[in-house]
């Protein structure tokens, strides 16, 4: 069947960019897993890792600020321009993301890269009682079904991976809070968004420099006599393997942003799902791991649970935003969701219409908190 050539290249930039997706997002989970757990790694401070990759994602954020004032028709970046008082606006969800980030970091450090989704998978029934009790939103049952699917895959996989003797129990502890601090990290990025004009870059840059401050008390105070013991003795590998985590860590939150504008919010949820399942199987390989078919089942639960989830929740988005459209039509005005663009006009309209959506009066927060949701997805950005 022959294409035309502008569909042709479409074709060929969705296939390019879902594979930068996927080999980004996989790469950064082995290499932190690297990084926290290695043997051959001497610095066990975790929390000091964390700090370091939150300040490359920051030095990196202004960068390219500055990169897209000088080449403004190459590089398209949002102009950052501290404010102390924005700051401080953020910083109660600074809090939370730097507590996501470290507890994202402290599950990979005590469990399995394979185990590593599924110790995490709970994030979306969280997301559910959180939207409920914060938003006073409910849920339709179709989701809850594939919530229930969810709890089900997931205690049985807690269960087979304790009969096999790996797992961890503090590393699933740290599983269930990073879920949490994941949850609410949705909801409240949705909150501040306005703060920052709708940027998703800006509030980026905001929480990732808040967590800077944020974690040097911890790393003072938890950290401090490895890193005086150990730090000098750090090889050039090491510090090399830790530059380029913070790199990819700020490329998922890019390429994520653009897989989203290249396919479509449920396609990225697919996509996301489906790298899970890919990481999962890569792990038991390179690491030579033997697994029981109940093992596998498990997973497949949970993976399919959470992909028919997302699902769902689009189709019910898709059906409130017509219906959404229609009624704003007949009161001659429109309600704006967040889009993203190539080019100024497409990003303006990012951030106007956000504002729009999260200051209308007829808005719902659970749509606004969704769709925010998808946006920072894999923020988890630095451990994907």
């Amino acid at each position: 069947m022959y294409l035309p050539k502008r569909e042709r290249r479409m074709i060929k930039k969705i296939i390019c960019v879902v594979s930068a997706y996927w080999f980004i997002s996989i790469s950064l989970v082995f290499i932190n897993k690297w990084l926290l757990s290695d043997k051959s790694v001497s610095l066990n401070a975790p929390i000091f890792i964390t700090w370091f990759q939150c300040a490359v994602t920051a030095f990196l954020c202004y960068l390219t600020s500055y990169l897209a004032m000088l080449l403004p028709s190459h590089v398209k970046f949002p102009q950052l321009n501290f404010s102390f008082k924005t700051s401080i606006e953020i910083l109660p969800l600074s809090i939370i993301f730097v507590s996501m980030v470290c507890f994202n970091n402290l599950c990979l450090k005590y469990l399995s890269v394979s185990f590593y989704f599924l110790a995490r998978s709970l994030t979306t029934i969280f997301n559910v009682i959180f939207t409920y009790l914060l938003l006073n939103t409910k849920t339709s049952t179709k989701a809850l079904i594939c919530c229930a699917a969810i709890i089900v895959g997931y205690c049985a996989g807690v269960i087979v991976e304790g009969n096999l003797g790996s797992l961890s129990w503090i590393g699933l502890v740290f599983g269930i809070a990073s879920s949490i601090t994941c949850a609410l990290n949705s909801i409240y990025t949705a909150k501040c968004l306005p703060k920052v004009e709708g940027s998703v870059w800006r509030l980026t840059f905001y929480n990732n420099l808040n967590s800077l401050f944020l974690s040097i008390p911890i790393i003072g105070l938890l950290e401090y006599q490895p890193i005086k013991e150990h730090f000098f003795h750090t090889s050039a590998y090491f510090w090399f393997i830790m530059v380029i985590s913070g790199i990819f860590g700020f490329a998922i939150g890019y390429i994520s942003t653009l897989q989203i504008q290249v396919t479509s919010p449920l396609t990225h949820n697919v996509s996301g799902t489906a790298k899970a399942a890919a990481q999962t199987v890569l792990a038991v390989i390179i690491y030579h791991e033997i697994k029981s078919i109940s093992w596998w089942l498990s997973n497949i639960v949970v993976l399919g649970g959470s992909a028919v989830y997302a699902a769902v929740r689009h189709i019910e988005h898709e059906q409130k935003s017509k219906g959404s459209m229609n009624f704003n039509r007949n009161d001659n005005y429109f309600t704006s969701v967040v889009v993203v663009g190539s080019d100024d006009k497409d990003v303006d309209d990012a951030k106007h219409g956000l504002l729009n959506f999260v200051n209308n009066d007829n808005r719902n927060d659970d749509d606004l908190y969704d769709k925010n949701r998808v946006l920072s997805s894999s923020k988890d950005s630095l451990v994907s």
